[in-house]
């Protein structure tokens, strides 16, 4: 039986709406396998009056069918986690028997916040907009070799205790030096076996779940955290999370094979935004105060106020390309209602040359102008439509011109935060 796998991810720089998109996919499927990040992600899910803001778990956990599994490829903090799994049994969503954690994913540990916390306070200026909650140093700790990982929870709690100790003194020897806080062991200990006991009957190896639920022909979704231009290899290098956010990443994390993909479906706003330093080509300051004025555009995470622009054919376009994309789901288009004019950005200009591809230095990202083609708006609300023809002739047309000018087509529209604002194109 022949299994539909469909990556679902961001084609900005992450907040594209994934979560929502996710939670609407879901109703069809199986399986949702969370890919990469960690608690530094959030995924905003409404539900009627009911909000849902999931950092680690997936998506597809408000389906009452669905099974879900944080992949290898993520990186988790058990007490945050412990945290969102008693947050959802309280507003009576099920977990136990539902949700899997891989036992291949490595462990944020309270030296790893320490570490983030500190190297961004020594940044200044140049600081890079971390959440401060330790994922890149995790990582870091993943690609040398001596990072904790989640089935490591199973072990006897005396041997769990002197791994946890051999690596807070490690961080601790050098953590004057550099401007880190030092971390008590005996504290970290206790935490984690606290965590450990509750996450015990949640461990799995999840390379064996992915590949039994593709065996058996199950409908997965593989979510996707932050967003293409966050990517470690593709993003605006250094401004970028720490794993890899594209269609490949997707499948290393899961342990998922490309062969058993059919879709691609990329997730992005009508507009632009992204979170923390970094270039941003089509940033405007107008628009932002727009949008954060009605209440729009802050961080799931961080509350953060979001850095707000117009849309980037040339950034998103190249998402396409990286990731394979097969279909689109634009979302927010309603944060567009009241425009009268609406710039859509096809080109970089940079020292005297027009770029339609982006170039690969931030230095150089960080010196584009945008070269704009103007859109009539539709100045009426969208937040009603429930079908393509119900959209403003002006939103339309706007729609279409998107989908040109980044070679890829639409297959999903959102007009609102609600599940029953969303719909397909056509």
């Amino acid at each position: 039986m022949k299994s539909c796998v469909t990556i679902v991810l961001g084609l900005q720089w992450g907040d594209e709406g994934k979560g929502k998109i996710l939670d609407v996919m879901a109703a069809e499927a199986d399986w949702v396998l969370r890919a990469q990040g960690g608690n530094n992600a959030g995924h905003t899910v409404e539900i009627g009056k009911e909000k849902y803001v999931l950092h680690l778990v997936p998506s597809g956990i408000l389906r009452s069918d669905v099974s879900c599994l944080i992949a290898g490829g993520a990186v988790v903090d058990p007490a945050g986690l412990v945290k969102e799994i008693e947050g959802l049994t309280k507003r009576k969503i099920r977990t136990r028997g539902r949700l899997h954690l891989a036992a291949q994913a490595h462990l944020v540990l309270p030296h790893h916040r320490a570490v983030d916390q500190g190297s961004e306070k020594r940044r200044g200026h140049g600081k890079i907009g971390t959440t401060g909650r330790g994922i890149g140093p995790a990582y870091s700790d993943k690609a040398t070799r001596v990072g904790l990982r989640a089935g490591e929870l199973a072990l006897a709690p005396a041997e769990l205790a002197r791994r946890l100790r051999e690596r807070v003194a490690a961080h601790n020897r050098v953590a004057r030096n550099q401007g880190w806080e030092k971390i008590s062991a005996t504290q970290t200990v206790r935490e984690m076996a606290q965590a450990a006991r509750f996450l015990r009957p949640y461990l799995a190896d999840g390379v064996t779940l992915a590949h039994r639920a593709v065996s058996s022909g199950k409908r997965i979704l593989i979510e996707g955290a932050q967003g293409t231009f966050l990517d470690v290899d593709h993003g605006t290098y250094p401004f970028v999370t720490s794993s890899h956010c594209t269609a490949g990443g997707a499948c290393t994390g899961t342990g998922v094979p490309p062969t058993a993909i059919q879709r691609v479906v990329g997730v992005l706003k009508a507009y632009t935004t992204r979170v923390g330093g970094g270039p941003f080509v089509t940033e405007d300051g107008t628009l932002g105060h727009l949008l954060h004025g009605m209440g729009r555009e802050f961080g799931s995470t961080t509350g953060r106020a979001r850095r707000c622009g117009w849309f980037d054919a040339v950034l998103v376009r190249r998402a396409v390309q990286l990731n394979g994309v097969t279909e689109m789901a634009i979302t927010n288009l309603d944060g567009l209602d009241g425009l009268e004019k609406i710039p859509v950005c096809v080109g970089y200009r940079l020292k005297g040359r027009i770029l339609s591809e982006p170039p690969v230095e931030s230095s150089d990202w960080a010196r584009c102008k945008p070269v704009y083609r103007v859109f009539d708006g539709w100045c009426e609300p969208t937040t009603e439509a429930r079908h393509w023809k119900d959209l403003p002739r002006k939103a339309r047309i706007y729609l279409s011109a998107i989908t040109e000018l980044v070679g890829a087509p639409l297959g999903i529209i959102s007009v609102g935060a609600g599940r029953e604002q969303t719909f397909r194109h056509g």
